[in-house]
């Protein structure tokens, strides 16, 4: 689902609306609140809704024409080297968990043999993982990104462990928030306390494996949730972190994690009117190392010297409060390390999926090509055009090795593009081997699209017929040594009577098309299609 419209909601005090400026919300029930952040952290959008960025036209083409790679150039972030300094506090207090280990003992199972189905008349995938039951019927959570390790390492291994799988998702459902139709409006302290829900959560990781089980010889999928945080230092100088917040209020500045790569230790996301956020494997953070919930483990101490705790049975919770460490009931965490940051003005209309043609894009999705050389992050948009703007989504790529110095701007090199799909509503895009795999969305009344593009003369161009997907198809994520191309559909069940039209007629009258599911087709598979 794209980045949601304007929203609205209501804060207690000017350093908490300064943070939500920034995209970068006060944490809930914080001993203390973060220190105002500068606004030079995030571009803030300059166009007004129904008024065209300055020259847009001039910079358009047409579907599939060559675009700017110089508006898609990134500089470091302004508090990078602050970051750093938080990130080392924490982590003198706080232990960490390796990927393997936070796999070895991950506690939820995924089944490869679900009956789920978002697919419809549109073609079965070759293989088909379904969450468990509450979070492929979350409200909370909203599946967007993938990537695994593939993405990571040449090998396809992280250490001895293969098969490994990363889903970003959002937190999309607040109750308490003013634009819910739930009445009310704001949580009060009190709600916040006792329900979960009413907290802005931001965005978190799930990592999945797919295995042998040791005991038994029989394959197995196994999957554990990590929640993505923001460190700050509070005004009794404790560093403590929040939730990355996801959601697009007052201005749209939220993290919607539309796109995730993991290229050697980091991981990037994509902040969608921002850049990359970045995060980085070696420091997840564990807040339950004996494995033990019911009891508080023993932390360490900031430089005040004083011996901390953690409480993960507590999801109302994250940061640090009165020496007890909370992160909304998840036992691990990672803290964002560095940002990448447009360096040309973001000038997209507000409240509109619309696009304009020039200055910074929307980071809506990124993955990575590990077919060409050196390895390339692309980045695109999700756009929808419309009168005065006729962008259909423009799409670059880096080296990917480039982005590890944060020492100096990265520009995009070689091609940039415009999308040819001339209804927008690309989700998703990975390129392998000179095809460009997009993954278009249509709603929840109708299957999406899987199209397949080529670089001719520098143009894109349309490579067979587009292939029939799942409803709320997002983002694409291509596993080598499988020769599989993966997604994940983002649809909760129940959520529209679309989902019940276009059925199949042999499918029972009501089958619910809207449905959560990680899924892979055979690239060899894809490519044979008319």
């Amino acid at each position: 689902m794209p980045e949601s419209r304007i929203r609205r909601v209501g804060f207690a005090t000017a350093a908490a609306a300064a943070l939500a400026f920034t995209g970068l919300a006060a944490p809930a029930q914080a001993e203390d609140l973060p220190p105002d952040v500068p606004k030079s952290w995030i571009q803030e959008p300059r166009a007004t809704e129904g008024t065209p960025a300055p020259n847009s036209a001039r910079a358009w083409t047409s579907p599939g024409g060559a675009a700017s790679p110089g508006d898609f150039t990134l500089s470091p972030g302004a508090l990078n080297a602050e970051t750093t300094r938080r990130v080392t506090r924490l982590d003198s207090v706080l232990p960490k968990q390796g990927v393997q280990n936070l796999l070895a003992g991950a506690n939820r199972d995924a089944d490869p043999f679900c009956s789920r189905d978002p697919f419809g008349t549109a073609p079965d995938p070759d293989l088909k993982y379904c969450l468990e039951a509450d979070d492929s019927v979350s409200r909370e959570w909203v599946p967007q990104g993938f990537t695994g390790v593939s993405d990571a390492k040449d090998n396809e291994l992280w250490g001895e462990a293969g098969g490994i799988k990363l889903i970003a998702s959002y937190d999309g459902w607040d109750p308490g928030r003013e634009d819910d139709p739930a009445p009310g409006g704001d949580c009060t302290a009190a709600e916040t306390e006792a329900n979960d829900a009413c907290n802005q959560k931001g965005v978190r990781i799930t990592f999945v494996q797919s295995r042998t089980n040791p005991a038994t010889g029989s394959p197995e999928v196994k999957y554990r949730h990590v929640l993505l945080g923001w460190t700050y230092v509070n005004s009794a100088d404790h560093v403590s972190f929040d939730g990355l917040h996801a959601s697009e209020y007052p201005i749209q500045k939220g993290v919607h994690a539309g796109g995730i790569v993991w290229y050697g230790n980091y991981l990037y996301v994509a902040d969608t009117r921002n850049g990359l956020r970045v995060f980085d494997m070696r420091y997840i953070m564990d807040l339950n190392p004996d494995g033990d919930a019911s009891t508080n483990d023993a932390m360490g101490s900031d430089t005040d010297g004083v011996r901390t705790t953690a409480d993960v049975q507590d999801k109302t919770k994250v940061g640090r409060h009165n020496n007890v460490w909370y992160s909304f009931g998840y036992r691990y965490v990672m803290p964002q390390v560095a940002a990448w940051k447009f360096k040309a003005t973001q000038s997209n209309p507000k409240g509109s999926y619309a696009c304009v043609s020039t200055g910074a894009p929307k980071a809506s999705y990124i993955s990575l090509d590990r077919s060409t050389t050196p390895d390339r992050l692309l980045m695109g948009e999700y756009c929808r055009p419309e009168s005065g703007y006729p962008s259909t989504g423009r799409i670059a790529s880096y080296p990917v090795a480039d982005l590890e110095g944060r020492s100096a701007d990265v520009t995009a090199q070689g091609w940039a593009n415009y999308l040819p799909m001339t209804s927008g509503g690309a989700q998703g895009a990975a390129a392998y081997d000179g095809t460009l795999y997009v993954n278009q969305s249509k709603g929840t009344d109708e299957p999406g699209n899987l199209w397949r593009y080529r670089w001719s003369d520098g143009r894109l161009v349309q490579d067979g017929q587009a292939v029939p997907t799942a409803r709320g198809a997002e983002d694409l994520y291509v596993e080598r040594g499988a020769g599989r191309l993966w997604s994940v559909s983002e649809h909760r069940p129940n959520v529209a009577a679309d989902c019940t039209a276009n059925r199949d007629p042999a499918d029972p009258v009501g089958t619910d098309y809207c449905q959560r599911v990680l899924y892979g087709h055979k690239l060899s598979w894809l490519d044979g299609r008319p």
